[in-house]
Formats: C-alpha cells, sequence, structure tokens
C-alpha cells in the first residue's frame, strides 16, 4: 500500500493511503463499501470467505477474483457451500479464476458449516459476530495508514473464538481486516471523506 495520500482527479476527494491511485476497481470498493457496517448474514459470509482467502496473500488480488468466487461459491450461500463435496473440491482447484489453494478451498466448506451452527446458536451470524464490539462500530482517529494495527484484543478474542468453533484460516490479523471491512470498525483515516460519512 502506498504511504502517499490519494486524491482522484475527478472528485478531489482524499482517501486512504492504500487506494493505489488510478484503480477503479479498488476506489469504488473503498467509496462504498469498506468500513459500512453490515448486519446480513450472507454478506458477512461472503467476507469471511473472501478475507480467509486473502490469507498472506494483497487484498487486491482477491478483490479482482470476487466475481469469479460468487460464481464458484455458490453467491456465497453459506446452506449451500457447507454441502459441497470432495468432487466440488476437485473442481475448483481447476477453477483459475480463484485462489486454487486445497486448504484454503476445504476451510471455506468448513467454516460454512460452522457458520451455520453458530446461526442455530445465536439466531443469526451478525448478533454473535457483533457482540464482540458490544453491537456498535468502534470509531477510531487514526491519521495515517502506519497507525493502523494489523490487530487489536477485540480480533484475537474474536478470532480465538472462531478458532475453538471450528473456523479455519481466521486468525486475528484476518479477522481485524475482516472487521475493518465489514464496519465493526472504522478505521478509514481522519483526513478521508467515508471518515465521517461511514
Amino acid at each position: 500500500m502506498s504511504q502517499n495520500r490519494k486524491v482522484t482527479s475527478k472528485s478531489l476527494k482524499r482517501r486512504c493511503a492504500w487506494v493505489p491511485e488510478g484503480d477503479a476497481l479498488y476506489a469504488k470498493y473503498h467509496d462504498t463499501e469498506w468500513g459500512v457496517p453490515v448486519y446480513a448474514d450472507q454478506t458477512i459470509f461472503e467476507f469471511l470467505v473472501l478475507e480467509s482467502a486473502q490469507a498472506g496473500l494483497s487484498w487486491v488480488i482477491v478483490l479482482r477474483k470476487r466475481e469469479n468466487y460468487r460464481k464458484a461459491f455458490a453467491k456465497f450461500d453459506p446452506k449451500k457451500v457447507a454441502r459441497f463435496t470432495p468432487q466440488h473440491v476437485t473442481k475448483l482447484l481447476q477453477n483459475s479464476g480463484i485462489i486454487r489453494n486445497r486448504a484454503k478451498i476445504e476451510a471455506t466448506i468448513n467454516n460454512a458449516r460452522c457458520f451455520l451452527q453458530v446461526q442455530k446458536e445465536f439466531g443469526t451470524f451478525a448478533k454473535y459476530i457483533w457482540s464482540f464490539v458490544s453491537g456498535k462500530p468502534r470509531c477510531n482517529r487514526f491519521k495515517s495508514l502506519k497507525n493502523l494495527p494489523a490487530k487489536t484484543p477485540q480480533a484475537e478474542a474474536l478470532s480465538l473464538d472462531l478458532k475453538a468453533r471450528g473456523f479455519k484460516f481466521l486468525g486475528p490479523t484476518v479477522i481485524y481486516a475482516h472487521m475493518q471491512a465489514t464496519g465493526m470498525v472504522n478505521d478509514h483515516t481522519i483526513d478521508c471523506f467515508r471518515y465521517k460519512e461511514v
């Protein structure tokens, strides 16, 4: 991620420094999704799938493959993904539109099953996951990208609990990225035009 502050020529709006200049897909993601609170279970599942796929890689790689993931993983319907078989895994490993990592693919199917168990216990997955921030977004006031933490105590607690429930590829750093993406925390830097909007 570039440390230079990015301003688009069209909008002249200042964005978070991690948005590459001239990258329309990344800018749209930043401007319309990142940091917006998400309470719909299927969307939360989508981000968990994408964040776990991203583990150890750049987010932009996954972002560019997002639509391929949507097609490959039944529009991120956890009930359908939970029913995937070894034959589905074999087919997915041949799909060049996604990250062909067997462990991550199998983790996604496993996580869908765990996701359904959490839904059964709490009524909704959103109710469960948002309890780790007391049900409302935490609003930070970071001045620059270098101030953003890689993980927080809340992310560590959530990651540990998810692991105890059988989830995979969702360590504290991945989970904190998920919390940022789904608006559980507002980590837009204070000079970003989205900071006050979300």
